[in-house]
């Protein structure tokens, strides 16, 4: 089943089920990538219906946006497709470091442009905010592409809410995404309460908590990954993290769906939501978070996942 909803208020409509592609090509976040089985899960995700695809110069660093371009080129399917990706980071001697100044901004999107091999980008996110450039001006940059066709909306990520205040002056963001989940849900005080006045669209970040919401985790598992330093995975805060996904798994079992396809569900019933982008590591996954437009979530059951996480 494909539905399709307003990406905020861009005019662009997506299967509110995306997919996230750092694991495509990210060699720089994953150890051992295998290219090919990265290029399957974009097409796997494009026949299956996904039509929202986020990637991001980032992941690779470029290799991401090079495998995404070439998955799509494939396909022939380019013009049914919302392809997100970001930029604003650039290595110097080996160091990250990020930039939000519109030359750099614009050289990075003709980048972009080349690697995935396209002659537009529907969503284009600055990636960091540097610190130094003004938001509007930055923001101001991408309009500017916008205007001339090369990207059709404009969206910003990791901005503090200050930081999104001050880029969305004259009202150009379209998207913003940023960090949300039933774990760590601050974004819920004031972030989602501006995007949804501002009708901006919020897509969420880490939406299964590094796997934890995904259901299947036990207390006897130890990461030796990036979740090694993740309070939330650790300690006593696992333990009663994990009593709480057992809570999940009652409502999922009574609609014979998965704890993922409940929480990712349960998202898009919030304000400014309009879209997930999961990520996955094999096409098997990009599969099983289709599942989630299944999923139908009673008032009752809605409520109650809030309060278990409350």
């Amino acid at each position: 089943m494909t539905k399709q909803t307003q990406l905020g208020k861009s005019g662009i409509y997506i299967n509110p089920i995306g997919l996230g592609t750092n694991a495509v090509g990210g060699h720089n976040l994953y150890p051992n990538l295998d290219e090919e089985a990265g290029k399957d899960l974009v097409r796997t995700a494009i026949k299956n219906g996904v039509n929202f695809i986020d990637t991001a110069y980032l992941y690779g660093p470029g290799r991401s946006e090079e495998l995404v371009g070439e998955a799509i080129k494939e396909t022939g399917k380019r013009d049914d497709l919302i392809v997100a990706t970001k930029g604003s980071v650039k290595f110097v001697n080996g160091e990250m470091q990020h930039d939000n100044t519109p030359s750099f901004l614009k050289q990075e999107v003709e980048n972009s442009l080349k690697r995935m091999q396209t002659d537009y980008i529907d969503l284009y996110y600055i990636h960091y905010p540097d610190g130094v450039t003004p938001g509007y001006e930055a923001v101001g940059a991408l309009k500017e592409l916008k205007d001339q066709g090369k990207i059709r909306a404009i969206g910003l990520s990791n901005f503090s809410l200050d930081q999104l205040k001050e880029a969305n002056k004259d009202g150009y963001v379209d998207v913003y995404q940023g960090e949300y989940n039933l774990i760590q849900r601050s974004a819920e005080k004031e972030l989602l309460p501006y995007t949804a006045e501002q009708n901006i669209s919020f897509i969420p970040f880490f939406p299964l908590a590094s796997g934890l919401l995904a259901g299947k985790y036990n207390k006897d598992m130890k990461f030796n990954d990036l979740r090694a330093n993740m309070p939330h995975l650790q300690g006593e805060e696992f333990e009663k993290n994990l009593e709480k996904v057992e809570q999940l798994r009652e409502i999922a079992n009574a609609k014979q769906a998965e704890v993922a396809h409940i929480v990712l569900a349960w998202y898009l019933t919030r304000d400014s939501i309009d879209a997930v982008i999961p990520g996955a590591k094999n096409a098997d996954q990009v599969l099983n978070n289709l599942k989630t437009l299944d999923v139908q979530l009673t008032e009752n059951e809605i409520a109650k996942i809030d309060s278990i996480f409350k």
